[in-house]
């Protein structure tokens, strides 16, 4: 690990819960540091000789950061190649692998965890002391933090639809979500510092939350990215309240302009910034801001390089670390030596002004999706600002069919993805027949029951939505209703995903999902 800023923080040791306090150090990991040193004889070690590893090369061709990228939809080859080799011993190659075979640590590569910080410190710039430690993947990361900050029976902030994996951890331990409500900038300051000011422990049964999770860059489902401006009110409040940020952020490189249908990027010759102008264009980070250290930052190489690396990197206050770390020894050791290898030796080969490039052009690609989507939204449907459309007070843009009269129907609204890879898209149900039938009816949830048959109506026709029922925040059995929980009756979510269908295929997609709604809505 190692210092990355320069302030002190605040003493925020009352955070860690009974669990991690009672955390101690694995004697086991604690002895190797011993083995290491000149003329050490061990005797103690369980660790299988390195001499019958059977790895001993291995080599990986990968695109540098100014590929063009070929279109794997199109089935194109590389127009050129970086080739990496990692071989057992010091002239075998770009990397030796003989200590990625072994037993780590804990904290990962030191080598690695030396990139990862100068990264951080060109990206983030850190007012406060942090450091750095490696992790498996950010579902893995988070475990981790609610393993070491709540307790039982406890409560986290979160948006206001949130992502599941997250959540489904946390709610065999009788852990509860708060949401909290967002608008176009992002969750509301306002409303979090109400919900803060105004927690009733009696009626709650619980302490007042000391979380606050967010996926603050393109939020899944949403793809909501929260403002500058917004992000220095909600850190205010958590200042005030003594609040911790998880900051949960794989799809920060992942930012976009808001859609426009005359730019045709797939025409135009792809010009990267330089690092500082490219730096500057993204929003700046919760981290960047930290002055009291209560941000704990997850950064993933899932996004940027691929998922099946299982390697992330935790940012964070030294306080925390320790703990994560001692929660690493017992539970997962470092990731596995091989991704690490090979993460160091690509951004080696690359530098980071090369990683820079390659994020510029990553960000190009998913941007491009984003576009197919929109238009493809704009081709079926007939999409009008919300403002000019049948729901003025819908947000972002309103995508609606005209009736037998030749009137607007609004079908559903959604907010220009500003960052991601999703499209979180709000149905409304009013005047649908069967919907109609359905409330008329003994059924629960109505708005569940009709959102079911639309998803197996798609289905049928070969589209898969994602359900927005599943990014629902779990407040407890008593609010899994959509009038228990308080949402917009007759209404309903639904998630599409950009990320990996070709233009074709999201243009059939939108198709199909426009042939149901024109069987339900006529």
């Amino acid at each position: 690990m190692g210092s990355i800023g320069t302030g002190a923080g605040v003493d925020l040791s009352h955070h860690i819960n009974r669990k991690s306090k009672g955390r101690h150090p694995s004697p086991l990991k604690d002895i190797i540091k011993y083995m290491g040193q000149d003329g050490m004889v061990s005797l103690a070690g369980g660790l299988p000789h390195p001499s019958l590893f059977p790895l001993h090369t291995a080599s990986f061709d990968c695109l540098p950061p100014s590929s063009s990228m070929p279109d794997a939809d199109k089935d194109e080859a590389p127009d050129d190649l970086v080739s990496l080799t990692l071989g057992r011993g010091s002239g075998s190659g770009d990397l030796d692998l003989t200590q990625f075979l072994q037993y780590g640590t804990g904290t990962g590569n030191k080598h690695l965890i030396s990139l990862c910080k100068e990264i951080t410190n060109k990206f983030h710039s850190p007012p406060c002391e942090y450091e750095c430690l490696l992790h498996p993947g950010n579902t893995n990361a988070w475990a981790k933090v609610v393993g070491m900050l709540c307790e039982d029976d406890d409560y986290i902030l979160v948006e206001e639809y949130t992502y599941p994996s997250a959540q489904a951890l946390w709610i065999p331990l009788g852990v509860r979500a708060v949401p909290v409500s967002a608008d176009s900038q992002g969750i509301s300051a306002i409303v979090l510092r109400d919900v803060l000011a105004n927690w009733d422990k009696k009626s709650r049964g619980a302490r007042r939350p000391t979380v606050l999770y967010l996926v603050a860059v393109g939020s899944n489902p949403t793809g909501l990215s929260i403002s500058a401006e917004r992000r220095k009110e909600i850190y205010d409040v958590c200042a005030e309240f003594d609040i911790i940020i998880v900051e949960d952020d794989p799809y920060y490189f992942l930012q976009y302009p808001p859609y426009n249908p005359s730019a045709n990027l797939s025409a135009t010759e792809f010009q990267p910034l330089d690092t500082p102008s490219f730096l500057k264009s993204l929003t700046p980070s919760l981290l960047s801001l930290d002055t009291q250290s209560r941000v704990i930052r997850l950064e993933s190489f899932s996004k940027t390089v691929f998922p099946g690396l299982r390697l992330g990197y935790f940012v964070a206050n030294p306080l925390f670390t320790e703990r994560l770390l001692r929660a690493t020894e017992v539970e997962t050791q470092d990731p596995a030596g091989l991704s690490q290898a090979f993460i160091l030796a690509l951004l080696k080969k690359w530098g980071v002004d090369g990683y820079l490039e390659w994020l510029q052009r990553l960000q190009r690609q998913y941007r491009v999706r984003r576009d197919w989507i929109v238009g493809a939204f704009h081709k079926h449907f007939t999409v009008l600002p919300a403002t000019d459309s049948p729901l003025p007070k819908a947000g972002g843009y309103v995508a609606c069919l005209a009736d037998r009269t030749g009137q607007l129907k609004p079908i559903f609204s959604f907010i220009d993805p500003g960052a991601g890879m999703f499209v979180w898209s709000k149905w409304y149900f009013a005047g649908v027949k069967r919907f109609a039938e359905l409330s008329a009816s003994d059924k629960l949830d109505p708005e569940q029951a009709f959102a079911t048959e639309l998803w197996n109506a798609w289905a049928s026709e070969l589209v898969l939505l994602t359900p927005g029922s599943y990014y629902h925040p779990w407040q407890g059995k008593n609010k899994v209703t959509t009038r228990e929980r308080g949402a917009e009756e007759g209404t309903a979510h639904f998630r599409f995903s950009f990320a990996t269908p070709t233009e074709e295929q999201i243009n059939a997609g939108v198709e199909r999902v426009k042939r149901v709604v024109d069987r339900y809505w006529n």
